[in-house]
């Protein structure tokens, strides 16, 4: 019988699962899927949780009318401690219960595959979850170690999500190389330095060659979020006013646009005090009509489709020096010209954090450019034209490579089976 283990990225954007035959050392099968969970509006007749997950989580959302719930970049809470649960459907559910989901369904679409019951997992994690805090590392780590053993893993080992990218990229190599690699996803931006060497790439032990990692907490969500503040929330009524008492007028919080530009937010923004403060500040507002956008896109679950159309946007903007921010749902209309200069200025202060991240893991590290003979880029927002740009201009001299921006992380930790070996 094959032996097989399974390369997991589970992502906050997409998660990819690469099946590795142990024996014949190849990837029998990828599978990607969207990291998203819907939850009907009802639960299933007998009473038990009624959800779906991935590409079909998107079309029961718009064919239910979106009023269920709607779950996405579920990653971004694994270490946020005051995120203890949620109710769906009148049952708790904690962040390794959402995660455990998504894994599952990998792992049922994959175990049909290969027809068995595969226990065995490398799953990729950012080389930090929340920035440099060891706390909350270990508290979304534990959750994600949970939520394995939830979805029917036994026999689970953890790898940087961007060495997995490394060894998927040392496959095509014909020499040895040092590498730098950066792993741009939804949620974080990660780096890892190390030897490349096709010659290795069966080897057992490859601590020694890697020689830096570290990783910042930015990323396409973090694109997104600065585009939905600066262009999204005035059509939801920031700056609005509203008079507390007689002849006083204030301009309504602005954490409550905050909430609505973040995805960690928005998954759980809908309990029964944020919507009764939302509605005072829409009457006392004198019913202000952006503001009652605000109601609506909260009561009808209508974050996702939202961010669809800033995510079609940035896609757009990748190839070409226009694009059109448009959106029309329930009396919600949005429709502007968003230029390539526009853009860039609206994302600069993520990027130049991340070029800021960067120079500092250089100099950390002892790291000198003229030594790196290689950038491998994967992820997503690596296609960002800012991105691209950055890279260009602190590596000249270098060219940049990238692989499947989807698959490499998965199909790397698939190759990282020496993790099991005592």
């Amino acid at each position: 019988m094959d032996k097989f283990l399974y390369g997991i990225d589970f992502g906050t954007t997409n998660s990819a699962l690469a099946i590795y035959n142990e024996e014949s050392r190849e990837i029998a099968h990828t599978i990607i899927i969207p990291s998203l969970i819907y939850f009907y509006e009802q639960r299933n007749s007998d009473g038990t949780p009624n959800f779906v997950v991935g590409e079909e989580a998107i079309s029961a959302y718009l064919n239910e009318g979106m009023k269920g719930r709607f779950i996405k970049s579920v990653k971004q809470v694994l270490s946020r401690s005051s995120f203890t649960e949620t109710r769906i459907q009148n049952k708790r559910y904690t962040a390794a219960d959402l995660v455990a989901i998504i894994l599952k369904e990998l792992k049922g679409r994959a175990d049909s595959l290969i027809g068995e019951n595969c226990q065995k997992a490398i799953i990729g994690r950012p080389v930090f979850f929340d920035d440099d805090n060891v706390q909350k590392d270990t508290l979304a780590q534990t959750r994600l170690s949970k939520a394995a053993e939830l979805a029917g893993f036994n026999e689970v080992r953890f790898q940087f999500e961007p060495i997995g990218a490394a060894f998927a990229y040392e496959r095509t190599l014909s020499k040895k190389e040092n590498v730098l690699v950066a792993d741009l996803g939804g949620g974080t931006t990660d780096f890892t330095y190390l030897v490349l060497n096709p010659e290795k790439a069966n080897s057992k032990n490859r601590k020694s060659d890697m020689m830096a990692t570290g990783g910042i907490y930015i990323g396409g969500d973090s694109l997104d979020a600065a585009f939905m503040w600066e262009r999204g929330t005035p059509y939801f009524g920031k700056h609005t006013q509203y008079e507390a008492t007689s002849g006083k007028r204030l301009t309504v919080p602005k954490s409550l646009f905050a909430n609505i530009c973040s995805w960690e937010q928005m998954n759980f923004f809908n309990g029964p005090r944020i919507k009764k403060d939302i509605e005072d500040y829409y009457y006392f507002s004198g019913k202000n009509r952006k503001f009652k956008n605000l109601l609506t896109l909260i009561e009808n679950n209508l974050g996702y489709s939202v961010f669809r159309s800033i995510e079609n946007t940035k896609i757009t903007l990748s190839g070409a020096n226009m694009a059109r921010f448009s959106y029309q749902e329930m009396d919600i209309e949005i429709d502007e010209e968003i230029s390539l200069p526009d853009y860039e200025q609206i994302i600069a202060k993520d990027v130049n954090r991340i070029a800021n991240y960067l120079d500092q893991f250089l100099l950390q590290h002892h790291i000198e450019p003229t030594n790196i003979d290689s950038l491998f880029l994967t992820g997503g927002t690596s296609l960002v034209g800012s991105i691209q740009k950055l890279f260009k201009e602190r590596f000249p001299h270098v060219n940049l490579n990238s692989g499947d921006n989807f698959k490499s992380v998965a199909t790397g930790l698939a190759y990282s089976g020496y993790l099991f070996e005592k």
